[in-house]
């Protein structure tokens, strides 16, 4: 994995815009990094005084981890549910923005398995 820039050159392009008065895109081409860095890195300082980068790696937490008993409920009480159905209830009900890749990849991990049934069978030759 690539590793971040370093804290200091993010501070003297950050200085050179701020202090110096060079544009963003001056800046980027002093310090020999890419424009839409340099815009990137001013718009964090601007926005959130942030000068270092964010972190890499570790555990994400995931938003769905507080809505699996609901999620459960759901799936047991509603057999018919689409991936998109259980996104747009979890949007609607509990105020939680899920895609469908993300609830898909939870529910992987948590165990929840979809198994076909006779129901659901296709029909035969006829």
């Amino acid at each position: 994995m690539v590793k971040p820039y370093s804290e200091d050159l993010r501070r003297r392009v950050i200085a050179a815009v701020e202090k110096d008065g060079l544009s963003r895109r001056e800046a980027a081409r002093r310090y020999r990094v890419g424009e839409s860095t340099a815009v990137k890195w001013l718009s964090a300082f601007h926005g959130s005084g942030r000068m270092g980068p964010r972190p890499m790696g570790g555990d994400r937490r995931s938003v769905l981890k507080q809505e699996r008993a609901w999620l459960a409920e759901l799936i047991g009480r509603e057999k018919n549910l689409t991936l998109a159905l259980i996104s747009e209830r979890l949007r609607r009900e509990r105020g939680v923005r899920a895609n469908v890749s993300m609830i898909w990849k939870f529910l992987r991990v948590q165990g929840f398995s979809f198994k076909k049934n006779a129901v659901r069978r296709r029909a035969g030759k006829g």
